[in-house]
């Protein structure tokens, strides 16, 4: 398993900032139905109850909840798609990550700030305040350059770990589909 270098991440700063702002493309869907396991999907559905439909978040839960229940501001997570190539390399790494919806977007606080609305297929999601980190498992995979690179500096600044959605609107999701920002909700 090649672990890109601090430099050779830092080289792919430029095509990560040129991520389309406003409306970008839905790159990879995965579903996570078990934990470490991935299913890439080619269409979804996106449920303001379940998030993706058989995917383990709402079974799974979060430690962050004072009941462990599922975490309704991280139902979904969102990664850059250039951000995920850069630092898992091949395609079929990409889902190592843990993402479930890995976009050719600006996903920067400066260009999507909390309370963005985004359209992707028939669905709607929010952009949550819950930050996304990198953690022991990302590390595990991409190395410790790579954690590095997404919990700090500008790695923070353009959120290149990802970003934490709710769903707003119920509705079927397809890869390829564009993922366009609706409207800002503070």
């Amino acid at each position: 398993m090649t672990q890109r270098s601090a430099e050779g991440l830092r080289s792919g700063l430029a095509d990560i900032a040129r991520s389309p702002q406003g409306c970008g493309t839905l790159e990879l869907i995965v579903c996570r139905p078990g934990v470490d396991e991935r299913e890439i999907l080619e269409q979804g559905r996106l449920d303001a109850d379940l998030g993706l439909i058989g995917d383990n978040w709402k079974v799974r839960g979060s430690s962050s909840m004072p009941d462990r229940s599922a975490n309704p501001n991280a139902q979904v997570t969102l990664m850059n798609s250039r951000a995920a190539a850069l630092v898992a390399g091949a395609d079929e790494r990409w889902p190592l990550a843990g993402d479930q919806l890995y976009v050719d977007l600006d996903l920067s606080d400066e260009h999507l700030p909390t309370g963005s609305r985004l359209a992707i297929g028939s669905a709607v999601i929010e952009i949550t305040p819950q930050p996304h980190r990198g953690c022991a498992k990302f590390a595990a995979r991409f190395g410790n350059d790579a954690l590095r690179f997404v919990n700090t500096g500008v790695g923070l600044t353009l959120n290149l770990r990802g970003r934490h959605a709710r769903v707003i609107e119920s509705g079927q999701i397809t890869r390829g589909d564009r993922v366009r920002l609706q409207a800002v909700f503070d």
